[in-house]
């Protein structure tokens, strides 16, 4: 009989059960904001870059364009973003996050920094940084391709 393929120890698959992990403590530390990890990185990339129109922040927090704009629909529906059609281009939209969602990313911070050391928590000190440096030289490599 053919053995199967080893799934339980594929990069693929520990990555996919890693993620799960991180989404699910993420959310169980910023329960009380109701807010995704996805809706996090907007917010702060939008501090960082307000007025960013919203392919390129789509690129830059590395989710799908095709559906980023609902995404965008519930953070303007919270009252933490707002959106503008470009005057040099009607059809590009234009994003700022609004006071509001400003202060609430920054009350979400603790909470975010909590949860970054609970899914890095069975690590040794070494072993958290060789993780983050081993992740990030993986998927820098493949958004060269």
């Amino acid at each position: 009989m053919p053995k199967s393929f080893d799934f339980e120890q594929a990069p693929g698959h520990l990555i996919r059960r890693a993620h799960q992990v991180a989404v699910a403590i993420f959310m169980e530390e910023t329960g009380e904001h109701e807010v995704t990890p996805v809706q996090f990185a907007i917010l702060n990339a939008l501090m960082d870059d307000p007025g960013e129109d919203q392919v390129t922040l789509a690129g830059k927090v590395a989710f799908d364009a095709a559906t980023f704009g609902s995404v965008i629909g519930r953070l303007e529906a919270k009252g933490w973003v707002r959106r503008e059609p470009d005057a040099g281009d009607r059809r590009r939209k234009l994003l700022w996050v609004t006071p509001t969602g400003q202060e609430a990313a920054l009350a979400m911070k603790r909470a975010v920094a909590r949860a970054q050391r609970r899914i890095l928590g069975p690590l040794e000190p070494q072993e958290r940084e060789t993780l983050v440096e081993l992740l990030s030289k993986l998927v820098q490599g493949h958004a060269a391709e």
